[in-house]
C-alpha cells in the first residue's frame, strides 16, 4: 500500500494525535540539543576558568608583583597548557575592590570554540531533519484533508473516489452504490430527486423504479453499518442522505 493511501486511511483523531506528539517530540528536540550544547560549554567555561586561575598564581608567583605589564603577558600565556588559549586569554584588572586585583578573561567564543559540540550538533542535525519531516508531513496531511469530505462520520477522498468510515476503513461498495454515494456526497444538500438519479445511472432504460428501489434497499444497511447516516424516502420522489 503507498504513502498516501496509508495516510487517507488514517482517521482525523490519529492525524490530530500525531501532529500533537511531532510538536511534542520536536520540542524535546529543541531542549535536548540546548541543553547538550549548553552543558558542553559550562564544562568548558569550568575548565578554561581553573587553566587561566592556575597560569595567573604561577605568574604572579614568578614575577612577585601585581603590576600588569607587558612580561606579565607573556608569562601568563607561557604557563597555559591548551594551545587554543594562548593569545586569546587576557589579563584585566578588578576595580571592583579596595585593592586592584588581577584577573583572567577569555571571550565567551573562544570558550565556545574549545568545547565539545558534536553531540549537539548532531541532535540540531536530528532536530531540522524532524522540523524538516514535520513541516513535510503536515502539508501533506493539510493536502490530503483538503481531499476529504465528511458527513456524518463517512469520509469520502474525492481524488480516489473512496469512502472510509471513521476508523479508517474502506467501504466496500458496488460500481452503482459508489456512484449513488458519490452523488449524494456532491449535493450540498445531500438529497436527491428520484429524476436524478434514474437519470444519471439509467439513462437509457423507459422504468428503471425497481431498480432504484432494490439499490436503495441494499445501499441502507451498508451506509448504516459504516456511519452515523442513514437514506430516508419521500415518498419515492426524493431520498435524502442523513445524520441519525
Amino acid at each position: 500500500m503507498s504513502p498516501q493511501k496509508r495516510i487517507i486511511r488514517t482517521s482525523y483523531k490519529r492525524i490530530k494525535m500525531e501532529k500533537r506528539y511531532s510538536v511534542v517530540i520536536l520540542f524535546a528536540l529543541v531542549l535536548a540539543s540546548g541543553l547538550t550544547s549548553f552543558g558542553s560549554y559550562r564544562s568548558t567555561e569550568r575548565i578554561v576558568t581553573n587553566e587561566m586561575n592556575r597560569a595567573l598564581a604561577l605568574t604572579m608567583a614568578e614575577q612577585k608583583s601585581d603590576i600588569i605589564c607587558q612580561d606579565t603577558i607573556r608569562v601568563f600565556n607561557s604557563h597555559l597548557e591548551t594551545e587554543q588559549l594562548r593569545g586569546k586569554a587576557v589579563l584585566a584588572v578588578d576595580t571592583r575592590h579596595r585593592e586592584f586585583r588581577c584577573v583572567p578573561k577569555c571571550s565567551a567564543a573562544t570558550i565556545f570554540a574549545m568545547s565539545d559540540q558534536k553531540p549537539a550538533t548532531v541532535l540540531w542535525t536530528l532536530t531540522l531533519l524532524w522540523a524538516t519531516f514535520c513541516f513535510y508531513r503536515r502539508r501533506q496531511l493539510v493536502t490530503l484533508l483538503a481531499d476529504m469530505q465528511q458527513y456524518g462520520g463517512l469520509n469520502y477522498a474525492v481524488t480516489s473516489g473512496t469512502f472510509y468510515d471513521a476508523q479508517g476503513e474502506r467501504v466496500k461498495l458496488t460500481p452503482m452504490q459508489q456512484q449513488l454515494m458519490e452523488m449524494f456526497f456532491r449535493s450540498e444538500s445531500h438529497q436527491l430527486t428520484k429524476t436524478e438519479i434514474c437519470n444519471a445511472l439509467w439513462p437509457k432504460k423507459d422504468d428503471p423504479s425497481d431498480t432504484l428501489y432494490t439499490l436503495i434497499r441494499r445501499l441502507k444497511p451498508v451506509v448504516e453499518q459504516h456511519s452515523n447516516l442513514k437514506i430516508e424516502s419521500d415518498r419515492g420522489r426524493a431520498y435524502e442522505l442523513k445524520i441519525k
